[in-house]
């Protein structure tokens, strides 16, 4: 594939490597295109500090070192900037307005809290709790509507431990929002690496028969994550026995516009 959108820096906290690192492995593994997108500074109250994302005061720093890149690459490989985004009704817009000031290229929706970080639950924890997966759903959808997201990142990371006809019963109306409003859904390359509880044979079996669209994501939380699907050993059977094909990878990118 030519393209990675899904790639992370050390400013979240949980990351390793420089940026120049995950661009020479990129280009290693024969990619044109590679896409930052570290977790977005989030405007919280000054009383709080996430421990999962670079600060508000970082910001700046992490698109210059980005265009400076950008420009001693560009006749290797054509690098984006951009955010993994939380969608929160309490501080999308303020986040909004403060992004369109920089050139950022495009944000994917990657939806761990419900509601947020501070007042929420986070998806990646074990719930057997109906209520809580269909909130998670619902809060997606919530986000996906807004239409200034390029593509929804794992969408399986919301860990229910319950039946499959549940999950399947609200995990549908997600899918079904994405196909309404073309966007991909994300095949997450770490979470497989990791063996983490996505992505999911039972979310993306569901989705293939559907008719999503799919975007596979490295989510490279170090260099040598940058990699082909052929080179993560069992990910391109993963994709076959849910009939998932993938080409180039490339996808549309939505510009922050309000």
């Amino acid at each position: 594939m030519l393209a990675n959108y899904h790639t992370h820096t050390v400013r979240c906290k949980h990351a390793v490597g420089t940026e120049r690192e995950y661009i020479e492995h990129a280009i290693s593994q024969g990619f044109r295109i590679l896409g930052f997108s570290d977790h977005v500074p989030q405007p919280y109250p000054n009383d709080f500090t996430s421990n999962i994302r670079m600060s508000m005061g970082q910001l700046p720093e992490y698109i210059e070192v980005l265009l400076q890149l950008r420009e001693e690459y560009k006749d290797k490989i054509q690098l984006l900037i951009g955010f993994e985004v939380e969608y929160s009704i309490k501080y999308f817009n303020k986040l909004m307005n403060i992004l369109q000031d920089y050139p950022i290229d495009y944000i994917i929706q990657g939806q761990h809290n419900v509601p947020d970080e501070i007042d929420g639950f986070y998806a990646g924890s074990k719930t057997g709790d109906e209520k809580i997966l269909k909130s998670y759903v619902d809060y997606t959808i919530e986000g996906m509507k807004t239409g200034m997201f390029s593509y929804l990142a794992h969408p399986d990371l919301i860990n229910y431990t319950g039946d499959d006809l549940t999950f399947q019963k609200h995990m549908q109306h997600l899918i079904a929002a994405s196909i309404d409003l073309n966007i991909p859904l994300e095949i997450n390359m770490y979470g497989f690496l990791d063996k983490r509880n996505y992505p999911c044979n039972r979310f993306f079996k569901l989705a293939s028969e559907m008719g999503a669209d799919f975007i596979i994501g490295c989510d490279a939380h170090k260099p040598d994550v940058v990699r082909q699907p052929e080179n993560l050993e069992g990910f391109t059977d993963f994709l076959k026995s849910n009939n998932i094909k993938y080409g180039d990878n490339t996808v549309k990118l939505i510009p922050i516009n309000i």
